[in-house]
């Protein structure tokens, strides 16, 4: 069992920068992968990034590639979300996930997620 808890979400303007926490707990994450996605009102939960805990490799959505940062930090067993340059389309609810293994950008139905942190920004 792995428990997620995410925070540091709030109500920020256009090309304003937020960043978003997840701590982990409940097991060593070694092996898993760690990631961010997002679900917009009205609209399905999408993929925003990923990062394998053990080598730190990332990959991002289209979307936020080159705005939005993933890191990890073994010691504290958190992965953050750096969120730059934020858009009006930017505004969704953000949920932590873990899975073991090799991660996909579909959501994850083998992983474990967190109660989510809300993301508005306002143009």
């Amino acid at each position: 069992q792995v428990q997620l808890v995410e925070s540091g979400g709030g109500l920020v303007q256009a090309g304003d920068s937020l960043r978003l926490s997840c701590a982990a707990s409940g097991r060593t994450l070694s092996g898993y992968s760690m990631g961010w996605f997002r679900q917009a009102p009205g609209k399905e939960r999408e993929f925003v990034a990923t990062i394998r805990w053990s080598t730190g490799i990332t990959y991002y959505a289209d979307s936020v590639k080159g705005r939005f940062t993933i890191s990890r930090e073994n010691a504290k067993n958190t992965v953050d979300l750096q969120m730059n340059n934020l858009k009006p389309e930017d505004t969704a609810v953000y949920y932590c996930a873990a899975k073991p293994g090799v991660a996909t950008t579909t959501p994850w139905a083998n992983g474990y997620w967190g109660q989510g942190t809300k993301v508005t920004v306002s143009s």
